[in-house]
Order: structure tokens, then sequence, then C-alpha cells
């Protein structure tokens, strides 16, 4: 064995996992500040190896403010801890991770469609915030990342999309020789996220690249992250840079925040994200729940002597009549269009010749099944007899009774109504991928669509059918092509979640007539509970058409907007709060 190899074979033995080699407790010799901790907005992180005894730790936890999520990291006693104090503190279900800088190899790749950059305005700060909200984080709070973006203990990096500048993604790094002077002269990685809707892959992985090669050329000797033990795909990603486990435990609060992390599996952990959302807003207010049929969606909220069943967000105060007026897209539009509203010209499928007559006077047709959601059985923007004839065929799968109806250009608009009050609205976009230069658009969409899946609980999907192979025919491929590096290729027109669309906020941007509208629509429909689904030029003008009215609008694709709050508000009044009325 040579010399380099005996040192290298010394270093692994040295960082062995083993108590002798982890034990954390400083030396008489180093000169540690005690109790050291840093406030990362959204709770402060305790490094457990700086304090004198657990229950010096214990008590530092017990400490934590509210609204945040404390961690004590490098615990080299947890068990003694949580002993001190077992009523509020648990063991944290997560993995600690490390790099050892030497063992980095660097990319080459560069990636494409955005880049990496830190905070630089105030808008950055207050849209991290709302990414953080929109992937049920903890945010820090736009001030307190503002405050600290000069900070030499605190990093913030972003990800910014290069076409539009919105932000994609955001990490955090912390150096814990810049906290502490630490002398094992390491770093960590906290609170990664990514856009549920960010089409480009890879953003995870660069904004981790960029905190390990920040720390590496400011001469750190590692990099430390925490993750939860059943996050497979990140995981993977971590083992593929070169991380490696290491026994490093923490410990957290038992917090309303953390009661998933504790209270170990409830029985609604089985629903979907769409009733998920509201069983935690009643949960929060003291409501209690019953899971139904956790497959369905089906729950009752009970508080004293008041029992409502809901499926999502379809409760027992919409009427059966109400129902059924959505349920019937032809019904929809009539009702709609004797309230003054305005809708496009449609007509019910009779026969082919009827529809091709149809097609010829408007040139351009949406098709879809007469009841049916999800996007299911729809294709838009059809222009030719061909594709007419296969989607009245995909259309009847669905439902008999086919809808022949103009198609209008423009955005498609999601508005949320309750209790007859605009809550919420979202443009949704249609599924769309970006090329690579390697790879073929089926794959591109299969990726894409893993991607959706696993960011939406399974929820958004684009299907491989006939109306994703016709939309990329129109545009000149076929499914087997090589789509060219850094083009982009909608792959659906439409814009349903269900099938890999996008959504996204413009509550603050609806143009008051937009609103109204829509307020007006769930009046004639006489429906507490609704989304609208309007095709408009702009969110800030007041043209519109209104398509669709759905009984049963998922409230999870809202966020941050208050709709679970609202929707409760309406069926538990006495819950809500002095402000949620104002």
């Amino acid at each position: 064995m040579t010399m380099k190899e005996r040192i290298h074979h010394r270093l692994e033995r040295s960082r062995a996992p083993s108590v002798k080699n982890w034990d954390r407790r400083p030396r008489a010799d180093q000169t540690l500040g005690q109790s050291a901790s840093v406030d990362c907005g959204w709770g402060r992180l305790l490094f457990g190896q700086t304090f004198s005894d657990p229950a010096g730790i214990a008590r530092a936890l017990q400490q934590e403010r509210p609204g945040t999520r404390d961690v004590a990291l490098y615990l080299n006693e947890p068990h003694v801890v949580l002993a001190q104090a077992p009523q509020d503190l648990f063991l944290d279900p997560s993995h600690t991770f490390r790099l050892w800088f030497e063992r980095y190899q660097s990319c080459q790749r560069r990636p494409k469609g955005f880049h990496i950059r830190l905070v630089n305005c105030r808008a950055d700060a207050e849209a991290i915030q709302r990414l953080y909200i929109s992937r049920g984080m903890v945010p820090p709070g736009a001030d307190f990342v503002w405050a600290n973006r000069t900070s030499k203990v605190l990093t913030y990096w972003v990800a910014e999309d290069e076409q539009d500048g919105s932000l994609l993604g955001v990490v955090n790094g912390v150096d814990h020789a810049a906290a502490f002077d630490d002398p094992e002269n390491g770093a960590s990685l906290w609170a990664l996220a990514v856009d549920a809707q960010a089409p480009y892959p890879g953003i995870g992985e660069t904004l981790v690249r960029q905190v390990i090669e920040y720390y590496l050329a400011r001469g750190r000797a590692f990099l430390d992250l925490s993750v939860i033990h059943d996050n497979s795909n990140a995981i993977r990603l971590y083992q593929k840079l070169g991380f490696g486990r290491i026994p490093a435990f923490a410990v957290k609060n038992k917090n309303a925040f953390n009661e998933p992390l504790f209270m170990g599996r409830q029985p609604e952990a089985d629903l979907n994200p769409y009733a998920t959302i509201i069983v935690k807003e009643a949960r929060r207010r003291g409501i209690g729940v019953e899971v139904l049929d956790a497959e369905a969606g089906y729950f009752a909220l009970i508080l004293g002597g008041r029992r409502v069943v809901c499926r999502e967000s379809l409760s027992e105060m919409t009427s059966a009549v109400a129902m059924s007026r959505c349920d019937d897209k032809a019904v929809t539009h009539r009702l709609l269009r004797h309230a003054g509203l305005r809708v496009p010209e449609q007509a019910r499928f009779q026969a082919l010749d009827q529809a091709e007559a149809l097609l010829s006077r408007l040139g351009s047709l949406v098709v879809k099944p007469a009841r049916g959601e999800q996007g299911a059985g729809i294709s838009v923007d059809v222009r030719d007899p061909k594709s007419l004839e296969l989607a009245i065929g995909a259309a009847r799968r669905v439902c008999e009774t086919v809808i022949l109806e103009e198609y209008v250009e423009g955005h498609d608009l999601r508005i949320i109504v309750i209790d007859y009050q605009v809550v919420a609205a979202a443009i949704r976009r249609p599924a769309h991928v970006v090329g690579t230069g390697r790879h073929s658009i089926r794959d591109l969409i299969q990726a894409q669509s893993r991607r959706r899946r696993a960011a939406t609980g399974g929820e958004s999907n684009i299907p491989m059918d006939e109306e994703t192979s016709r939309c990329v025919r129109e545009a000149g491929f076929v499914l087997e092509h090589i789509l060219p590096e850094g083009q982009v290729l909608q792959v659906r027109k439409t814009a349903n979640l269900h099938t890999g669309g996008t959504i996204h906020d413009v509550t603050a941007e609806l143009h008051p007539a937009l609103a109204e509208a829509a307020e007006a629509a769930a009046r004639a429909l006489d429906i507490p509970v609704t989304g609208l689904d309007l095709i408009v030029p702009s969110v800030s003008e007041p043209e519109y058409v209104i398509i669709e009215a759905n009984e049963r609008p998922g409230l999870a694709n809202h966020e941050p907007q208050p709709t679970a709050e609202r929707f409760v508000d309406l069926l538990f009044p006495q819950t809500a709060t002095r402000e949620e009325f104002s």
C-alpha cells in the first residue's frame, strides 16, 4: 500500500460511523461558543454539539416561537434530550446526509431555460415566500429573506426562468464556520424547493450543485443536509451527487406543522390533495373529521351537533339541482346565456354532416362530452373533418351526448367562487415539454408526467392518447422525433391539471368585470361553491366567454389563496375569525 493509499485509508476510518468518531462533545481545548443557533426564518437551527447538556437543548426547543419550526441537529445523545421533555419533543424521522468536498465531481453540462443567481430584489423575497407556501413548507418571511440577503451566515439562491423571469426554485445555505467558528469547518443545505409546475428538468440538482460549489470555493470541508426518510427521489439525487448517510439525528417540537411526523399514519392520509387541504383546515379549527371513503374523497366534518358530508369541495350545501346544472354542459350553457352572460356558440352533435357544416362555418371547434370531468374526452381547436370525427369518437367514449362548441382563442381562466364571492383566480396553461436535443418527444412527455405526478400526489399526468398525438402532429412532429434543445412544444390543447396542465395565480390582477361575471354565474346556477372556466384575452381586461362551471373545483390548486379557509367558513361560519369577514 502506498503512502497516499494509507493516508486515504486512515481518513476513511476516521470518518466511519461509530460512536467514538461521532462523539460531538467539544474537547477542553476547543473554544466553541456555547448554545449556538442560527435563525433561518422558518425556525432556528440549533447546533446540538455546542450545548453543554441535553437539558439545555430541550429548554431551547421549548422556547420555539409560534409559527416557526426549530430543528436541533448534531445531537450526541438524542434519546437523553427526548427524556427531558417527552411530552413536547420527538425524534425527527429524517436522514442526515454529508458530502465531503474532496469526493465531489462537478458537472460541465449547463442548465437550459433557467439560471441560478442570488436574491437581488424585494420581489425575489416575496416570490420565495409564495413558492415555499405553495410547496407546503414553513416560509421564512419575505422581510426576513430580504434583511439577510447580504448575510455571511445565510445565503439564498434562486432558479430564474430565462423566458419570463419567474422563480422556479430556491435553496438556503448555512455557513457553520461563520455562524459559530465551527472547528469541523462545515456548512449545510436547507429548504430546497422547486416549483411543482416548472417545465425544465434538473432545477433541484442545479441548485444543490450551486450550494456545493459555493462552500467548496469558500474552503469548507463538507456540506450536510436533512431529508425525510421516505423522500426516495431526493435521496437518489443526493446519493448521485456523492452524499452519504451519517449518524447525526435531529429533535423537533410537537407542533401543528410537525404533527404528521410524530402522530403516525392517520385515516385521512389516504385522501387526495383536494380533500386533504380541507381536512387540514378543519382540524386546525378543532372541527372533527371522519373519513368515509378515502379513495373517492368522501369525509364528514363534525362540530357540536352539526355534521356535513363532503366529497372534496362538493358538500351537502350544494343541492342536487345545482349539481345537475353543472353536470350537463348544455344546461349550464343555456342558464348562463339566459342570465345575460357571454358564452360561446354551441350545438349538440346530431350527425357527422351537421358537425362538418358547423366546422366549415366557424373554422375551429371544441368537441366535448355533455357530461364528464377532469378534461376527459375533450378535444380543442379541431380544424379538419378527420380530426373532427376522431374527436367525436373520443367524446362519445365518455358520454353518449356530445357537444360541439365554438373555439375561442385566449387564456384559460379558472375562477373559484365560494358563498357567491370570488376567492381565487388562476390562468391554466396546457401541458408542454422543452427539448433537450437528446430525447424523443415521447420520452420528454413521460419524464414531464413523472415530475407532474410526483408534484401533485398523482393528480396530474399527460395522457399518451390520440389527442396528444394530434397536438404533436399539428406542430409538425411525431412522438418519436428528437425535439431540438430549448424548443418548447405544447402537447395538449386543454389546460386541465389532470391532463398535465399547470395553474398560475392571478387573483390580484383580475379585472372587476370578470369577478362580477363569475359571481353572477354562481347565482344563476344557484351553487355555493363552483369553479368557473372562462376564456379571456387578458385577466386585466373585461372581455370573456364562460365555457364551463364545475361543482367540485380543486381547492388545493389555488394556494396561497385562502380557498380551504373560505370553504370551511361556509360550512361552519361560527369558526371564522372576525378578520376573515373583513
